[in-house]
């Protein structure tokens, strides 16, 4: 099958896949209406209960560089699949539960799910025609945010109107339409990945992870300076690191640290680390505020259900700017979109620290916000794909998605300890001072200025003489179009 073919219809090509990342990504919010009720539903203690959210956290960032790098060996289609029965059993596991196990396993099966988006980016680079593939990427990339705005207001619907199971039952059949939909309209790739699957280098990437990644998230309960929280540290930085030694030795490895190592796509993936956070931190502050009530003075009152409808604007900005950084990477580069959207996020910050007094003053700055991260999010594929091999494709994507997760991960943590310890009365409880607000805010801005520093390291320029980014050479049996396309975004 060429790259280039016109037979594709690629519009629903791009609208199922599109779709099917809007799926998975609801799957992130899905049980955020629930939170405060967990530990009841589940007869557990909260702290326990926070494993249904880390769960899924954990299994998402392990899932999306292996899925990647099987995607690019056997068939980014047939891991599309795989994805969504992932999704779908997960959530067939977590439907019926009352009780914290079964929770935490249909959990850490949905976050395997999240592979379809760097597999879905990739599988675009493959089928999609050169004149389509910037304007695809940028919408399948913006499909992270689409799925957190409908989610978030339609999973407290349910909870509030509804048994709480039915969340499970509805995203079971959501994956469901999802597989069926890619296995009927979504074309495989003929581009494949030569050597194996490295089980080693799988295996020590994915205990690495969990050792970052496990007191990034629980550290907040078990105290940042306990035994296990430290020596998991301890233990991510020696296994990461004999990882990375046996990664350079294989002959056929996981990620590609050479690779990786590029300038553009080192730096872009370091990029992605600091916009992951950027993002994640707007949606940790911006549902607090409102929904704290107006006696404290700086909260909204809004219930969580409004809060979610007043969310779901600033999600869906990130799809209305997707054209719009298409046009701009192909006119300027990926590179200017990437600095554009950092910039803009740390204004939308800024416009925060002004207009957190009222619920449309909120609607404005998180949409501003969610513009500059859906300019931010349609330029790292191009960037990476710029950059990477194609045939190492989905895997680089994946290590992508894996830089965004970090990120994410390390807002939750940072953003956590910010507003639990600037804090206020309310009655018998404890709740996030407006200083606390205010702090968090600040905190986002300065990160996005730090992301744009960042960006300025990719090769390239962002003076809008000419292309940002690199044009790599064209892949045996890629015609140089495709290649310069891709690097074009």
């Amino acid at each position: 099958m060429s790259v280039s073919s016109p037979t594709h219809r690629t519009g629903a090509v791009v609208g199922v896949l599109a779709g099917a990342g809007i799926t998975v990504s609801v799957m992130q919010t899905l049980v955020v209406p629930l939170i405060p009720d967990l530990p009841r539903l589940l007869h557990t203690s909260a702290a326990n209960a926070s494993w249904a959210i880390t769960a899924t956290l954990l299994s998402a960032a392990v899932a999306t560089p292996v899925i990647g790098r099987l995607g690019d060996l056997y068939g980014k289609r047939r891991l599309l699949v795989v994805s969504t029965a992932m999704l779908i059993i997960g959530s067939i596991v977590c439907a019926p539960a009352n009780t914290l196990t079964p929770m935490v396993i249909g959990r850490a099966l949905q976050g395997f799910g999240m592979g379809v988006i760097p597999l879905g980016i990739s599988i675009m680079r493959d089928v999609v025609p050169p004149e389509r593939l910037g304007s695809a990427m940028a919408i399948m990339s913006s499909s992270l945010g689409v799925g957190g705005a409908l989610g978030l207001p339609a999973s407290a619907a349910v909870a509030e109107k509804a048994d709480w199971h039915a969340l499970f039952w509805g995203s079971g059949a959501l994956g469901l339409i999802a597989a069926v939909l890619i296995l009927w309209v979504v074309p495989e790739s003929s581009v494949r990945a030569g050597g194996g699957f490295d089980v080693v280098g799988a295996l020590g990437l994915s205990v690495g992870l969990l050792c970052l990644l496990l007191p990034v998230s629980k550290g907040g309960d078990w105290g940042w300076g306990s035994g296990t929280t430290l020596g998991l540290f301890a233990a991510a930085v020696v296994v990461l690191l004999l990882w990375g030694l046996w990664e350079l030795r294989s002959s056929a490895p996981l990620v590609d640290l050479r690779t990786s190592a590029r300038r553009p796509i080192l730096m872009t993936n370091l990029a992605s680390v600091v916009i992951g956070f950027a993002m994640y931190a707007m949606s940790l502050v911006t549902p607090q505020l409102l929904q704290l009530p107006v006696v404290t003075g700086y909260g909204l009152g809004q219930s969580m259900l409004e809060a979610g409808l007043w969310m779901a604007p600033a999600g869906l900005m990130m799809m209305v700017v997707s054209p719009f950084a298409a046009r701009l990477s192909r006119a300027r580069g990926p590179k200017v979109s990437l600095f554009t959207g950092a910039v803009v996020i740390a204004c939308g910050y800024a416009l925060g620290l002004a207009l957190m007094d009222g619920v449309w003053g909120v609607l404005i700055f998180a949409s501003v916000i969610s513009a500059g991260v859906g300019l931010a999010y349609a330029a790292m594929p191009a960037l990476i794909m710029s950059a990477a091999p194609v045939a190492e494709g989905a895997a680089a994507n994946g290590l992508n998605s894996l830089m965004r997760s970090i990120g994410t991960s390390t807002a939750s943590a940072v953003m956590g300890v910010v507003l639990a310890h600037m804090t206020t009365r309310l009655g018998p409880i404890t709740v996030p001072s407006e200083n606390g607000f205010r702090a968090g805010l600040a905190i986002g801005a300065g990160v996005a200025l730090l992301a744009a520093l960042v960006v300025l390291a990719i090769p390239g320029t962002v003076s809008g003489r000419g292309r940002a980014g690199v044009r790599p050479a064209a892949a045996p049996g890629v015609p140089a179009a495709v290649a310069e396309e891709t690097a074009a975004g």
